[in-house]
């Protein structure tokens, strides 16, 4: 199977060079060396060529440092980078080569009509995407063989135009030879740029190459050297025979240059050809490895099979086949042109990045070969950046629209690897830094809660996961926190049971941490975990957890509550024994007994509450029980001075009675409350007779929120 496979000429070196000598060279490189002369077209051709050096090294970088199977640029990013961002590339990059070989055909189409208008320009153009697809379905190595064809006819035509003649402006046969008006330097710039983007046409045969490490940094180097130096040679020529009007008056300048302009007509239909022949080379390669991935579903396997001995991917090529005769029969599609370019230089970026930043990481893993400072991957991502803007900056605006709609639908598909790629080191290098500039103390102005969930199994407990999850909404941590028992669950069985969890909350959306330990019981554990868990300054603050209804429990729950105290953490307990059947309307009452400790807590997780896209129409009113019409009119004034100083949109409503009637005025006026915040006592020795003693007396209620605000922690600062 081996030896059937391309080396480096045929599968790198010819079809790069053939894309990179393409169309422009012969149809509108005279037009540039017209507009900005010999020295800025020099310019141009060096500015263009470094970012396409640049990028060559960072493919060099990455060919060498691993196994590049099928799929050229995309496999390359996606095992790097990630599934999505690789699939978010090699979608547009597959149909922007699919659309290059209508264009390249449809332009070759053009020519032919030009010399001989009898023929119809659409039979043309469907003949010759046939003919080509034919040869790259039945044969990889025909195709090749084809492009030496080319070659050497692009070779024959630049040799007649070396041994060409000056041409004068009466020798066109023109009544007048007026002075075309001339473009700018960075327009120029933008038209030839992509005749120097050819080099993922050598790329994306990776899998049909016999050493991909080795043939894909030689060829293409080979291929960016001697098309700039062929470029570098022609702007002499072109420029000591013709005039600059005519250079910008005549696309077919060279036919009139060279010794025999035949050739030159020959090298235009070659590097038509050739370029098209290239991109329908590489598209159905990119497609087969997208749909090995499940990048495209599982239902267009066909698009991933190979066939016969040189492993053509078959089904591929007839769909890309397909696809170019419809936009053929369909007519111009100069419109989206630019887009398609847009998505080659993406590519280019995005490969560049991936280098630089496998560079600048020093992972372990990436051990290349050939070895490029990540500074010149970086200054080649930017270049590449640069030039999509001064090409044209709506389709690059258009271009990153798809880029990013491909991306958002991979991510809802949610697709599974069975590799690692570089995004986990690149955010762990932000966490380091990070990390080591958070302040260790706790600053009211920042504060929000990083809540640890005591809730066991999250089925059981699913009330406080929810909980959690429309506290933090994507602004706070929570940990999802499950203790097990040492006696029956072996050590080496926690990362399972961590890994079925995190699946578990993935699938209902919950972005979340998980924490499975062992320990001799839940309450030794839940007291272990809370002094050990966290990293650095980022350590748990609150601790969420649900309440214990067998009473040889009572007494170690105390424990661990008065534990979770003196460890300066808030504590939140959540009874919900009659879970909420909507989130469209929510009536939270909140006890109240002044802004010190409890009261400032509760405000600030009411304010939460009711700023959370969890939940809908929160309404929030303070209640508070005073024992005369005159300390209810002094608490009234109080509290709407507070509310207004604080600007929160809390209602409140000031109860009169004895001290005594304090649960019985709370269950008459809470009964319709979906939730019921109350604040709880400094925990001491007797703090589990208090408890269930407040739970008794509150036992009507069916959703019940506990707050106990930790001694250091200044919540009237946070809700000045």
């Amino acid at each position: 199977m081996r030896n059937n496979k391309l080396g480096t000429f045929g599968g790198v070196f010819t079809p790069s060079l053939l894309t990179i000598l393409g169309v422009i060279m012969y149809l509108r490189f005279g037009w540039v060396v017209g507009n900005v002369g010999l020295g800025g077209t020099m310019l141009i051709v060096t500015l263009s060529t470094s970012i396409t050096f640049l990028t060559s090294l960072s493919i060099a970088s990455i060919a060498t440092n691993t196994q590049v199977k099928t799929g050229g640029a995309y496999y390359m990013i996606s095992r790097s980078l990630g599934l999505e961002i690789g699939g978010a590339l090699g979608i547009p990059l597959y149909l922007a080569q699919t659309f290059s070989v209508a264009l390249y055909v449809m332009g070759f189409s053009e020519s032919v009509i030009a010399l001989f208008p009898s023929l119809n320009i659409k039979v043309v153009g469907i003949l010759t995407t046939l003919l080509l697809g034919s040869l790259a379905f039945f044969s990889t190595k025909a195709t090749i063989k084809a492009q030496y064809v080319i070659l050497s006819v692009i070779a024959l035509s630049i040799v007649s135009l070396i041994f060409g003649k000056p041409v004068e402006n009466g020798e066109l046969g023109l009544l007048e030879v007026t002075s075309p008006e001339k473009v700018g330097f960075w327009k120029v710039f933008a038209v030839f740029f992509p005749a120097v983007t050819g080099i993922m046409a050598g790329v994306n045969m990776s899998g049909d190459l016999k050493d991909a490490s080795r043939s894909i940094p030689l060829g293409t180097f080979l291929a960016v050297g001697t098309g700039y130096v062929i470029y570098m040679l022609l702007p002499v020529i072109l420029w000591r025979r013709a005039d600059p009007s005519l250079l910008i008056s005549d696309p077919l300048i060279m036919r009139r240059i060279a010794y025999w302009g035949g050739a030159i007509v020959m090298g235009v239909w070659g590097a038509s050809l050739s370029s098209a022949t290239g991109s329908l080379l590489g598209a159905p390669r990119v497609l087969q490895a997208l749909t090995r991935d499940n990048v495209v579903p599982r239902r267009f396997a066909v698009l991933a099979q190979s066939y016969g001995s040189e492993n053509i991917p078959r089904g591929s090529t007839v769909l890309t086949v397909i696809i170019t005769l419809v936009c053929v029969v369909l007519g111009d599609l100069n419109t989206i042109a630019p887009v398609l370019t847009m998505f080659f230089l993406a590519t280019y970026g995005i490969l560049n990045f991936t280098a630089g930043i496998e560079r600048f990481l020093k992972n372990p893993s990436f051990r290349p070969k050939f070895k490029v400072h990540w500074g010149f991957s970086l200054i080649g991502a930017i270049g590449c950046i640069v030039v999509m803007f001064l090409i044209h900056v709506v389709a690059t605006l258009l271009a990153m629209v798809v880029i990013f709609g491909v991306l958002g639908w991979l991510r809802r598909r949610r697709l599974k690897t069975t590799w690692g790629d570089v995004r986990n080191g690149v955010l762990l290098q932000l966490v380091r830094f990070i990390l080591l500039r958070i302040k260790w103390m706790e600053d009211p102005k920042s504060w929000r809660p990083n809540i640890l969930v005591f809730s066991g199994a999250p089925v059981k407990r699913w009330h406080l996961i929810d909980f959690a999850n429309g506290l933090a909404q994507e602004k706070g941590l929570f940990t999802v926190a499950t203790i097990l028992p040492e006696v029956s669950v072996t050590q080496d069985k926690i990362y399972q049971f961590e890994k079925q969890i995190r699946d578990y909350l993935t699938e209902k959306n919950i972005r979340s941490l998980v924490r499975v330990v062992r320990a001799e019981n839940p309450f030794i554990g839940a007291r272990q975990l809370s002094n050990a868990y966290g990293l650095g300054p980022v350590v748990p603050n609150t601790i969420l957890l649900g309440d214990t209804t067998d009473e040889s429990h009572h007494e170690p729950y105390a424990q661990m509550i008065l534990h979770f105290y003196n460890s300066r953490k808030n504590v939140i307990i959540l009874r919900d024994e009659q879970p909420l059947t909507s989130r469209t309307s929510l009536n939270v009452d909140l006890w109240w007994g002044g802004l010190k400790g409890n009261g400032g807590l509760m405000m600030v997780l009411a304010y939460m509450m009711q700023n959370s896209p969890h939940w809908q129409d929160v309404k929030v009113v303070i209640k508070m029980v005073v024992t005369s019409e005159k300390a209810a009119i002094e608490a009234e004034r109080n509290l709407d001075n507070l509310l207004s100083s604080i600007r929160v949109s809390f209602g409140r409503k000031i109860l009169v009675g004895k001290r005594e009637d304090f649960f019985s005025l709370l269950t008459a006026d809470s009964q319709n409350a979906d939730l019921v915040m109350l604040g709880l006592k400094s925990p001491d020795s007797e703090f589990a007779k208090y408890f269930n003693d407040l739970k008794a007396k509150t036992a009507s209620i069916p959703r019940r929120l506990f707050v106990m605000a930790s001694h250091d922690i200044a919540f009237k600062e946070i809700l000045k």
